[in-house]
């Protein structure tokens, strides 16, 4: 089960979040999203588990807790949606 990691610390690197995580249990990946331009944290970031019980252990426990001064928002990660790319008019 692949979780969704909101409101995280922008100096927050992707070991610190597994180590977070594994108190729960064995983490399969872990990414935190960065600027495409100046490679900068975005603030959220997945976690991913290969039991679903222990990532739904995560949930709970991680939800809402403070780290790093800012309170985590821990869920199930949606599928990403198919987008329409990018904008711009096409010649006819």
């Amino acid at each position: 089960m692949k979780l969704y990691v909101g409101n995280l610390p922008y100096n927050t690197s992707e070991d610190d979040l597994r180590s977070l995580f594994s108190t729960y249990g064995a983490v399969s990946s872990v990414a935190i999203i960065t600027d495409r331009d100046t490679g900068r944290s975005k603030g959220f970031g997945f976690v991913e588990f290969g039991n679903d019980d222990e990532a739904r252990s995560a949930i709970s426990a991680l939800s809402g807790q403070e780290y790093g001064g800012r309170a985590l928002t821990v869920n199930e990660a949606r599928p990403k949606t198919q987008s329409g790319g990018g904008g711009g008019r096409g010649r006819y």
